[in-house]
């Protein structure tokens, strides 16, 4: 699942890949263009004994001795008094840095090679080393002017013009660019994926809530233009969801089934309200009697989605200006019961948690099979904490992609601190791929358009 996912993310990500591959290769493109050649010269010389070869015994020490001092040329060859006598003293600096010398493993040859972005000069350099250098060595092990020195140095191999630069390499530039590119995106996507916390499984939803997952409402194109299913002919995955939803709330307390539901979520935005409407509309065709109370009374919505009149409603209740008979309103066919919150109060959570308000719940569960209350969020005020409190069972809305973890698990230990019975969970938005995963949608098209029925 782990490999999959990562996949996914992957496949999700391509146009970020893609972006950094092509920056990389401009990149390097531009880098070797600005980068000036290098070339390297290099010439080989030797480190010999001068005993005669018919004296056997000093030739094998003359040998030995000259595999223990070819160590000691190498260091010799690049340093300052071997360079001074072959350039100018204003030079010495950058051509000793240019300069490397190396003995070849197991034989008394010594390479040196020059660096340099002219590769004439690099040449005559590497030459003019092959020619002081055995001078140098020869003044060095001669004990007095008129002793034969016990080891020389020949040249075996001078140096050549090179034609061809070491550096910079295209190829080479571009695979290591290449592969940067793609490191430093897998690394981007990852740690993207790592630092979001939204909700975009069900497992993680179903973690992260503790309770069970009773819904996937999957997105639709059409979704914000035509907020409700088809009530009679409804065959889209989204209505085929809802009804799925309704399925799995007849099977909450058997033994202590809830009449009245709060619906609610973390923050706006998540699809509360829609889900409230809609959820009223299956169970309505399924032959319940229900009544949806709007009780956002900060930014109510249901009047909105149903086309219905709503300055009239719950707070003219609550402040026994109106009874409940006189503001209930009737939605369609087979008809829903709808309670609008009517005018918008300077006290909502004061009217919500009153004693009133408890009044209207147990008159409501008495006389409808199920009372759905549409509350506002959880996080940004007290209202929905307090109805949950009055409320047999809450159902937390969340959205795909949206909703973050930590605010899922703030919205379940505000319910928990009032007592609420939070009997499951909604992802709301879900992609059409997400859905089908989990086996919704089954034989129905999310193409299918639902005009609101009002």
């Amino acid at each position: 699942m782990e490999l999959l996912h990562y996949l996914r993310l992957i496949r999700k990500g391509w146009p970020l890949i893609v972006l950094s591959l092509i920056l990389g290769s401009v990149s390097a493109a531009v880098l070797t263009a600005r980068t000036p050649p290098t070339y390297v010269a290099s010439i080989t010389m030797m480190a010999s004994g001068t005993v005669k070869e018919s004296d056997m015994s000093n030739a094998f020490q003359s040998g030995a001795l000259s595999a223990q001092r070819i160590t000691s040329y190498a260091s010799l060859l690049t340093s300052r008094r071997m360079i001074s006598k072959i350039t100018t003293p204003a030079d010495v600096d950058r051509l000793q840095s240019a300069v490397t010398a190396e003995v070849i493993p197991g034989t008394v040859f010594l390479r040196a090679t020059v660096v340099d972005s002219d590769p004439v000069r690099a040449a005559q350099a590497a030459n003019a080393l092959g020619d002081g250098f055995p001078r140098l060595v020869d003044q060095i092990e001669r004990p007095t002017p008129r002793s034969r020195p016990s080891v020389k140095v020949t040249v075996v191999d001078r140096a050549t013009v090179p034609h061809v630069p070491i550096s910079p390499n295209p190829l080479a530039n571009q695979a290591v660019a290449l592969l940067l590119a793609l490191l430093l995106a897998l690394g981007v996507l990852v740690l993207r994926d790592r630092l979001d916390t939204t909700i975009k499984t069900i497992e993680m939803l179903q973690e992260t809530s503790h309770t069970s997952i009773l819904g996937i409402i999957g997105y639709e194109r059409d979704a914000g233009r035509y907020p409700l299913i088809v009530r009679e002919t409804g065959h889209s995955s989204r209505a085929e969801a809802f009804r799925s939803l309704r399925t799995n709330l007849q099977f909450i307390g058997v033994d202590r089934p809830p009449k009245s539901l709060l619906i609610t979520s973390s923050l706006p935005g998540e699809g509360k309200s829609s889900t409230s409407v809609n959820l009223a509309i299956t169970l309505a065709q399924a032959g319940w009697r229900v009544v949806l109370v709007d009780a956002d009374l900060r930014r109510p919505r249901i009047p909105s989605y149903l086309g219905i009149e709503g300055g009239v409603g719950l707070t003219d209740v609550l402040i026994d200006k109106r009874g409940l008979s006189d503001v209930i309103q009737t939605w369609g066919d087979p008809g829903i019961s709808v309670l609008p919150s009517g005018k918008i109060p300077p006290n909502p959570s004061e009217l919500l948690g009153s004693q009133g308000m408890l009044t209207v719940l147990t008159q409501l569960t008495q006389n409808y099979d199920m009372v759905l209350v549409d509350a506002p969020p959880l996080l940004p005020v007290t209202d929905a904490a307090a109805l949950a409190a009055v409320c047999d069972a809450t159902l937390l809305v969340a959205r795909y992609g949206k909703t973050r973890r930590e605010n899922v698990v703030r919205a379940g230990e505000l319910l928990t601190s009032v007592n609420a019975r939070l009997v499951g969970a909604v992802l709301n938005f879900t992609p059409a791929k997400i859905g089908q995963y989990y086996g919704y949608g089954y034989g129905y098209s999310s193409d299918v358009k639902t005009p609101v029925n009002a």
